[in-house]
């Protein structure tokens, strides 16, 4: 009756809700299936002793949801098919909405949501619930690598009429509009005592209230994109992932979620999962008559995890040999080469026609050389990429093809691979996780990465100039990441997000210093809003992703310089007070 049409939704376009509240109408079956009419619309289904209501997905998060009328007209069942994707931290609003929905109203919620990959962008985090009366009493797990998992437990539905004895709610329910009733012949309890089984009872002891489980976001990254790459390899039958190591946080944050994969699988092949270890003999290579089992996760990531460092004249030693550690560590099958001769002739063929050769800023060229000269080396390795990726199972003996991992943040996305597993996680988050794998994962070369500068290494080293990529960016990845909330999530525009960040940032910038950072990227985002609509696609895990084809619907055309917007911020940040320094100075008077 409420469908979801917003975010990653667009369930309009192939549903139309039921409108006619409370009312049902009668409906042939098609013969193929049964010669009979069935009821079809909103109403309840009553068995011989107790009450069932349904309620999808989406109603359970709408301000009027449907099991609130449905419990005052004596539904004591709630069931929820959903299809509630998962985003970091999201978990707890909806195990909320479910204790809530059966806290004040009184009942049983059982809660399945689909879990795993769908063939898009979303991974579908699992979680089934059972509720009573505001208490959860059984839960699923969040991520796994199975198709189908089942939650059970034992209720006591005269706990439900015992928690609705309430006067004020009685009054309610008296005055409450009446649902249509399906009658069934059948009861839901055997109703006598003695007729419950030995195994029945054991299921009684199950029943009590048990603490909700939250992964920590990090857990979170280490498992979601994890479980999406691992649906993403079955189901396009390729042969692996290849993956260009940077040396930075986002390469080996992605290397680090492969490696996690390949820990899950290991783990499934251990407790005898025969589809899982079906599919890992296929990708692996195996004859289908083959005994292998992956229950090494660095003996199958050698299998199926493909890395290169390819590096030019300015990379460093220091990340070279971070590029080496990082693949020895995993075990991946590793190539490296020097691209130093593809982008020389590239820009020998430029020189060649134009007659000028464009020169890096540090060698006295102008901006835009230095920005083309950059970009050379970012989209040859994209070229590269795909041609080591297609051919390197070859290059071992086998047949198939790779598929090319991105290892761009959600600030930073591009259209340069198949899949992209942290293309919506910030580098904050994604820095977090590096720490919290280093120890789970038992990977103590983790920690030079979290050390190491975030740099693209595309521009020459020199005495006085080492590139930085927050410098370029004229912003810090953690101010890029509020940016992107107030933009997306908050739905703000210049002016109002110079406002909350007066507030926000006023006790360390001055009101013109956030002025300039916020036209910056503003600027910076409408120049480049266009790249949105190619972007490569990758695990949804945050609500300020900016993917245009299913998430950010925004147009892709703006005025870059937001006249209008930039000039009431340049008159407002010149006569507010500068806040920036008051905590020092507070601080100095009291000492």
């Amino acid at each position: 009756m409420w469908l979801a049409n917003n975010g990653n939704y667009r369930e309009l376009r192939y549903f139309t809700p039921w409108t006619k509240h409370r009312q049902w109408e009668e409906h042939y079956l098609p013969r193929i299936v049964q010669a009979i009419k069935v009821p079809f619309g909103d109403a309840i289904v009553s068995t011989t002793d107790t009450c069932i209501g349904v309620e999808l997905c989406e109603e359970l998060f709408t301000p009027a949801s449907p099991h609130i009328l449905m419990g005052l007209d004596g539904v004591e069942i709630f069931t929820n098919s959903s299809g509630s994707h998962h985003e970091l931290r999201k978990l707890y609003r909806r195990v909320e909405l479910i204790k809530e929905a059966t806290l004040k109203l009184g009942g049983i919620y059982l809660y399945a949501n689909q879990q795993g990959c769908d063939g898009d962008r979303l991974y579908y985090d699992g979680c089934a619930l059972i509720a009573v009366n505001g208490r959860v009493v059984a839960q699923g797990s969040q991520f796994s690598l199975s198709d189908v998992e089942v939650v059970s437990a034992t209720i006591d539905i005269e706990d439900v009429r015992a928690h609705r004895a309430v006067s004020s709610r009685s009054m309610q329910a008296a005055s409450a509009q009446r649902y249509h009733r399906v009658e069934v012949d059948f009861a839901l309890t055997s109703g006598k005592f003695e007729e419950v089984r030995e195994e029945d009872m054991i299921g009684l002891i199950g029943s009590k209230m048990i603490p909700v489980r939250y992964h920590s976001p990090e857990e979170e990254i280490a498992l979601g994109p994890a479980c999406w790459l691992w649906d993403y390899l079955r189901r396009s039958r390729t042969q692996g992932y290849f993956i260009p190591l940077s040396g930075g946080v986002d390469s080996c944050a992605t290397a680090v979620i492969v490696h996690s994969m390949c820990r899950l699988v290991a783990q499934a092949a251990s407790r005898g999962e025969t589809q899982i270890v079906a599919d890992a003999r296929r990708i692996a290579g195996e004859p289908d008559d083959s005994d292998y089992l992956p229950t090494d996760p660095k003996e199958f990531a050698n299998r199926i995890f493909h890395t290169c460092y390819m590096g030019t004249e300015n990379s460093s030693n220091k990340h070279l040999m971070l590029y080496f550690k990082q693949a020895k560590f995993f075990q991946s099958y590793h190539v490296d080469l020097n691209m130093d001769s593809v982008v020389s002739a590239v820009r020998q063929l430029f020189s060649f026609v134009t007659g000028v050769r464009p020169q890096f800023r540090s060698q006295g060229g102008s901006n835009a050389e230095n920005l083309a000269l950059q970009n050379i080396q970012a989209r040859l390795r994209m070229v590269l990429a795909y041609l080591f990726a297609q051919l390197l199972p070859w290059v071992r003996g086998r047949n198939g093809g790779l598929l090319v991992l991105g290892s761009a943040n959600v600030d930073e996305r591009s259209p340069l691979a198949d899949i992209n597993p942290i293309g919506g996680i910030s580098k904050t988050d994604l820095k977090k996780f590096i720490v919290y794998a280093q120890r789970a994962f038992d990977l103590p070369i983790l920690q030079s990465f979290i050390d190491a500068v975030p740099t693209a290494e595309l521009e020459p080293i020199t005495e006085t100039y080492v590139q930085s990529d927050e410098a370029d960016m004229g912003m810090t990845y953690d101010e890029l990441s509020v940016f992107g909330r107030l933009r997306k999530v908050e739905k703000c525009g210049p002016y109002s997000t110079f406002t909350k960040l007066v507030h926000e940032w006023g006790s360390f910038l001055s009101p013109l210093q956030i002025a300039e950072k916020v036209k910056l990227f503003f600027f910076e985002h409408a120049r480049n809003r266009h790249k949105m609509t190619t972007l490569t696609p990758a695990y949804h895990a945050e609500s300020y992703s900016p993917d245009d084809n299913r998430f950010d619907l925004r147009p892709f055309l703006y005025p870059s310089r937001f006249p209008w917007q930039f000039k009431k911020i340049d008159a407002i940040a010149a006569v507010l007070p500068d806040r920036s320094n008051q905590a020092t100075t507070d601080k100095t008077k009291t000492e």
